[in-house]
């Protein structure tokens, strides 16, 4: 194939998510409720969710209908191109085959968009008037702001506070789609106002953001809590992205060897490769690679147990590889990428060999960032860029490979990092194993 980019018609966006769960060759460990020490059950949901992404959260059927609505919405951006990085190809000198989702051509700028419609189009439906969310890099907070903005609900916005300075521009697009942007931990609820009682200069972490807004959305019948990322209804409606990747590989006569996406809570890696786990298990002719930074290496380093999606313990227990609840992860520039765990149907994988982890350094990522932009002329986020460099490094093997990857998102709203980068201002980070052995500590025992 000679063309740069394979491109489907709008009446080619999936009607159907695919849901993995019943093709594992293992059952889930099932969330687990803190108070009873037993399974969780549905109503133990109902005070933050909305009964159909309850209903999609437990589903075991392979495939879920995707509403009209939804999809009238999804082509505004939708179906999104799959590139050839010809020109990254001849700078690299590689025989192997690049080639890249581009996500970032949402109005948002990242794939967050598939799953924040949703869960707004869900919410409202069931009379909701508001949501409440975490963001970290501002990818997540942008999307449900877009989508709360277009079903005319209210939204609030915890933002981890280093990410709050750092990424000024974030919190203009979703003052812009009408949102309230409010920087973490914050004097607005309890926890917030515990954790700066012990540390008033405290940065945040996305387990910290995560506790503000699911203890506010509790405590209101007409709001609920979004989340953007971990949950398994939320990694199945970033299916469309993997769903179309295969037919536009199938389109080009390819067949990846490689696929590649980087990782944080789990949303843009699930929503590329489960579509492809099926056909994985089958033949094992696949590698697929998550990619995390090494300042917070949740796969790479953490422990796969139970433990708690935020901070202040008010979420249910999951089993997933975690860091600790308690971890809070220095300010590198992929806020996107600093959640202490990550999602329990991506850690399942990486537990039963199905996936393999790396982490990489901060340095190391900005440079393959503008080595991609060089070449092809789009700057990825910092978080898209941890797959950008696993990528380069593959294709640097010159072998003849299909190498695949989600470039789940753009970076324009983040130059003030690449312009540090650039100026020698940022600095590699590699958690020390005795911080987290230390955190590791606080795990709750079951």
């Amino acid at each position: 194939m000679d063309d740069f980019k394979v491109v489907l018609d709008e009446k080619e966006i999936p009607y159907q998510w695919y849901n993995v769960v019943r093709d594992l060759p293992f059952q889930l460990p099932p969330p687990i409720n803190p108070g009873t020490k037993k399974p969780l059950t549905k109503d133990d949901l109902r005070p933050i969710f909305p009964l159909s992404l309850i209903e999609q959260e437990v589903s075991q059927d392979s495939w879920i209908a995707i509403p009209n609505e939804i999809r009238d919405i999804y082509r505004m951006w939708r179906p999104t191109p799959l590139r050839r990085a010809r020109r990254l190809e001849k700078l690299l000198k590689t025989k192997s085959r690049i080639y890249y989702k581009d996500e970032s051509v949402s109005p948002t700028g990242s794939h967050k968009a598939n799953t924040a419609i949703v869960q707004a189009y869900y919410n409202k439906k069931e009379g909701i008037k508001r949501l409440v969310t975490e963001t970290g890099a501002g990818q997540w907070g942008s999307a449900l702001s877009f989508a709360c903005n277009i079903f005319s609900l209210s939204c609030r916005v915890y933002m981890v506070k280093v990410s709050y300075h750092q990424k000024p521009f974030r919190k203009s697009l979703m003052h812009i789609w009408g949102a309230e942007v409010i920087p973490s931990p914050s004097e607005k609820t309890e926890c917030g106002r515990k954790i700066l009682s012990l540390d008033p200069h405290c940065q945040g972490s996305l387990g910290i953001a995560i506790s503000e807004a699911v203890e506010e959305a509790a405590k209101d019948k007409l709001a609920n809590y979004s989340l953007g990322s971990v949950l398994n209804h939320v990694l199945l409606h970033q299916t469309v992205i993997g769903l179309e990747t295969r037919k536009q590989l199938k389109k080009a006569g390819e067949k990846p060897d490689y696929l590649v996406a980087c990782v944080g809570g789990g949303s843009n890696f699930g929503g590329f490769v489960l579509p492809f786990i099926k056909e994985h298990l089958k033949n094992r002719k696949i590698k697929i690679i998550a990619v995390e930074p090494s300042a917070c290496p949740s796969l790479t380093r953490g422990l796969y147990r139970y433990d708690f999606g935020d901070t202040a313990m008010l979420t249910p227990l999951v089993k997933m590889f975690t860091l600790g609840h308690k971890f809070i992860p220095p300010g590198i520039h992929a806020g996107g990428l600093r959640y202490h765990g990550c999602s329990p149907l991506i850690s399942a994988l990486a537990e039963n060999g199905i996936i393999e982890s790396i982490s990489c350094r901060q340095l190391e990522v900005f440079k393959a960032a503008v080595t991609f932009a060089q070449a092809e002329g789009i700057i990825p986020a910092p978080e898209t860029a941890h797959a950008v460099k696993v990528a380069i490094d593959l294709a640097r093997q010159n072998k003849e490979k299909c190498i695949v990857f989600n470039f789940s998102g753009h970076g324009f709203l983040d130059l003030s990092s690449y312009d540090k980068f650039l100026s020698g201002e940022l600095k590699n980070y590699a958690y020390p194993l005795n911080e987290i052995k230390r955190s590791l500590k606080d795990l709750p025992k079951l």
